[in-house]
């Protein structure tokens, strides 16, 4: 077994900007001069596993299969972020659950479908359920949730559904104690939670791969796009348009924003949060989209949820 701690000659300037064009193209994921020992050490660490001595030889590997090859996978496995945990900024979800799903559900008798964008681990679409069982509705009747991450290694824990203490810093007992079995010092999630999840591996800057899902009535695509240049935040928020219903809902973090993004949403002020809405046919955002965007910054400002 090759030894993880093998040295490697330090990453020059012209290999950084080669690898940061090569994973920016690849998936979208921009690092900045800030970030290059953090991508460094990252990228030396799966060299090691390799025994491959210089960044050189490995940017050429990932460049040969830059198409779908295994090596990239691993590569941005290595490379993303996938902090979170379960009801992470809970009033986006609150008004998902009481606000937004009723109002298709009065509207009409499918299920509302709900696309978990860059789900990492899978705790945001588990907590997406048990708060939408929690409220009275019946997963596959009354919603259908859809869960992508770019990260074969984070959806392979997100379809296990097993979980240690840290997913669970802001989860009342309650929740845990009804929709969790503890085992060996970990918690799992009830079956009846988990096979309401439909898990697909996505890269959001494939548009060709992201055609195979259907339109959706809601995105959630929550502290995503904050990893991406702005080239890439358009494009993708571009395709969450397009696959969006008319008068469908695009939630996003708290810290996000559409300014100098996208001028196809309105930004609607719920009773638990203010979320972007894509017009129906006639409707154009109007503007109440930049008095509500000043009021979502100054909210932000002022230190998150209200």
């Amino acid at each position: 077994m090759a030894s993880a701690t093998r040295e490697v000659t330090p990453m020059t300037d012209s290999e950084f900007r080669m690898f940061c064009e090569l994973i920016r193209n690849h998936c979208g994921l921009h690092f900045g001069p800030e970030s290059r020992f953090l991508l460094e050490k990252r990228i030396a660490r799966r060299m090691g596993e390799l025994a491959i001595g210089s960044f050189a030889a490995y940017h050429y590997l990932l460049r040969s299969e830059r198409d779908g090859g295994q090596e990239m996978a691993n590569a941005v496995d290595e490379l993303t972020t996938n902090e979170t945990y379960f009801f992470r900024e809970l009033s986006p979800l609150r008004a998902l659950v009481n606000e937004i799903i009723p109002e298709f559900r009065a509207r009409s008798n499918r299920p509302v479908s709900i696309w978990s964008a860059g789900c990492s681990s899978g705790e945001e679409p588990y907590s997406v359920l048990m708060l939408a069982r929690e409220a009275g509705l019946e997963p596959g009747k009354d919603i259908h949730v859809y869960a992508s991450d770019i990260s074969r290694r984070v959806l392979g824990k997100a379809r296990r559904g097993v979980y240690r203490e840290a997913s669970f810093r802001d989860t009342e007992s309650y929740y845990r104690e009804k929709y969790f079995i503890e085992k060996d010092g970990s918690w799992a999630v009830r079956d009846e939670v988990k096979r309401h999840v439909d898990f697909i591996h996505l890269n959001l800057v494939d548009r060709g791969k992201i055609a195979i899902l259907g339109t959706m009535d809601v995105i959630l695509c929550r502290n995503v796009i904050i990893y991406f240049d702005t080239d890439t935040k358009r494009r993708v928020i571009q395709t969450y348009h397009e696959k969006l219903v008319p008068g469908g809902y695009l939630l996003m973090g708290h810290a996000e924003s559409l300014l100098n993004l996208s001028n196809d949403f309105e930004l609607r002020h719920l009773r638990n949060d203010m979320v972007y809405r894509k017009p129906t046919p006639g409707e154009l955002p109007t503007d109440r989209w930049h008095a509500a965007a000043a009021a979502a910054i100054s909210r932000v400002d002022r230190g998150g949820e209200s």
